[in-house]
């Protein structure tokens, strides 16, 4: 174009700038405009910052902070085992319903009569002493290394002194957790569990063990095997699912808050098994996240520094990239990299994260606390966030199984390269943890703002299997889909569009719900900051 015509062209697109300028602003609606102008320099709006400048004021009020985290709204609990979920004053009362056993010095529990060296579990309802042993040998309650057990060695060996328990009544450890979950404020709850093992055990003992998977699979297969199991392990959901309902006074005029709280199951794999267990528990997770909602996704459970555990690392995670190549909609979670110097080998800690990722392919990664030993880490954690691979981060489980914390945990460098995280809480009932214990320590730990632990609450929702559309465009955006790009977020009474959208996705559903949950707790805790407080000072200053 010649340079006098290219000036002409300039001068007219000046002309017309503010004429174009306010032709766009007449297509954005009145709540685009609004929550544009809410927006601060640093990406939060006013009402985040409040929020902000507000727990700020209270960090060193134990009371207000405690209340400030029990009532933020923190998305969903995605790395959480119902057994060990459940709090162990309810293991023992169950316990004690059943009239099971004690062991006096092992303090296992089992089925009755009570003889030799065992006594009632009642006994625990008139011996305060007996009482406590008890409830600090089923959980980290009061806890110390010491006389030859570690801190990893008491947590993992809590699940065989009360497992005989927690098989009977898993109905009502769910009502307690649920309930708990929602009283909260999360809105979603992904609770793992072992379905059906006897019959998945019996089955694999019947077929045996063939290293061609996909010869394997089909003998699993073959004569209904494996369908009966799935039909076993539905019929065993259905009959928890009712126990839950009654527990939780769920169709009552008094429900429990866990009523109305959506819940997936997580099928666990016990890593620790024959290879032909191993591979028929893989199987029947996947097979039950094909053919009921209920359940979305299969995890290995186990110490992962156990001797088979180990030894068959590398073929388990080639077992899963066989099935998800059979079964490429069934998403995966995996416990990888629950590891530390120590132990176990050095070599031992190189690859457990980069093979679950690279082999496996899986979609999160539990725990993931040796990844600073891994080899190229650093190309991994680029990977992850590209792959857009979240890490289910349980603090207070990895602070006492693995006695990391603080900056040795790599919570922040997960955050530095971009790799989404989310907090959890693993084993709450054992840990003596929950949720907000588990924000709160981050936040305090880490310097964290309002604004990150809303985004680490809004990836927890975005990031689990719940299945439907999300409500935003793209992960980590928060921009929200066209359907609802015109309501506010969280609208109680959203558009007949953004309510059509909603009402068929369950996830998308959960997140709207959880926005309006936010603009509830911004407005009572923005209203609390100090008015001599300088964020709130300079957002007066600014005329705001």
């Amino acid at each position: 174009m010649p340079l006098s015509a290219l000036s002409r062209a300039r001068r007219r697109t000046a002309r017309l700038a503010p004429v174009l300028s306010a032709a766009l602003a007449l297509t954005l609606t009145s709540t685009q405009l609004s929550q544009a102008a809410e927006k601060e320099a640093n990406g939060s709006t006013r009402a985040e910052a409040r929020v902000s400048a507000y727990l700020r004021d209270v960090r060193d009020r134990p009371g207000a902070l405690a209340a400030f985290f029990r009532a933020l709204p923190k998305g969903a609990d995605l790395h959480n085992h119902l057994s060990g979920a459940a709090t162990t004053e309810l293991l023992l009362k169950i316990a004690v319903e059943a009239g099971y056993c004690i062991d006096r010095t092992t303090l296992t529990a089992s089925a009755p009569l009570c003889t030799g060296n065992t006594r009632p579990a009642a006994d625990t309802l008139t011996d305060r002493a007996f009482r406590r042993q008890v409830i600090r040998a089923w959980s980290m309650q009061d806890f110390k290394p010491g006389q030859g057990e570690s801190s990893h060695d008491h947590f993992f060996a809590t699940f065989g002194k009360f497992g005989a328990v927690s098989g009977l009544q898993p109905g009502r450890l769910l009502a307690q957790v649920s309930n708990s979950v929602a009283k909260q404020h999360q809105f979603y709850l992904e609770t793992m569990l072992t379905p059906a093992y006897n019959a998945a055990a019996a089955l694999a003992a019947k077929v045996g063990y063939d290293s061609d998977l996909s010869r394997l699979r089909d003998k699993l297969l073959a004569d209904g095997g494996m369908d009966a199991v799935v039909q076993q392990a539905m019929n065993q959901t259905d009959s928890l699912l009712d126990e839950f309902r009654t527990a939780a006074h769920c169709g009552t005029r008094h429900p429990d808050a866990g009523c109305s709280l959506p819940v997936r199951f997580i099928s666990q794999v016990s890593r620790g098994g024959t290879r032909e267990v191993v591979f028929t528990q893989m199987l029947l997770g996947v097979e039950l996240a094909r053919r009921d909602h209920r359940f979305v996704s299969l995890n290995l459970v186990q110490p992962e520094d156990g001797s088979v555990a180990l030894a068959d690392y590398r073929l388990q995670m080639r077992m899963l990239k066989y099935l998800r190549g059979v079964y490429p909609d069934v998403p995966l979670t995996l416990h990888a990299g629950e590891l530390v110097p120590g132990l176990v080998k050095p070599e031992d800690l190189r690859f457990h994260v980069r093979d679950a990722v690279l082999t496996a392919g899986t979609d999160r990664v539990g725990h993931g606390v040796d990844i600073r030993h891994e080899d190229d880490y650093r190309e991994l954690l680029r990977l992850m966030a590209r792959r857009h691979v979240l890490v289910e981060v349980p603090l207070t489980s990895n602070a006492q199984v693995l006695g990391v914390t603080g900056w040795r945990h790599p919570f922040p460098l997960y955050r530095r390269y971009g790799v989404p995280v989310a907090l959890a809480t693993d084993d709450p009932g054992v840990e003596r943890t929950d949720i907000s214990r588990e924000y709160q320590r981050a936040a305090l730990t880490y310097g964290l703002d309002y604004r990150v632990l809303k985004d680490l609450a809004r990836t927890s929702v975005e990031y689990g299997f719940l299945q439907g559309r999300s409500l935003w465009r793209h992960r980590g955006g928060y921009q929200a889909v066209p359907e609802c790009a015109r309501d506010r977020l969280g609208d109680p009474t959203p558009g007949p569009r953004c309510a059509r959208f909603l009402a068929s996705s369950a996830k998308g559903a959960v997140e709207w719900k959880q926005e309006g949950a936010f603009r509830t707790f911004e407005r009572t805790f923005g209203a609390r900051a100090r008015t001599g407080s300088r964020t709130v000072n300079a957002l007066a200053a600014a005329g705001r």
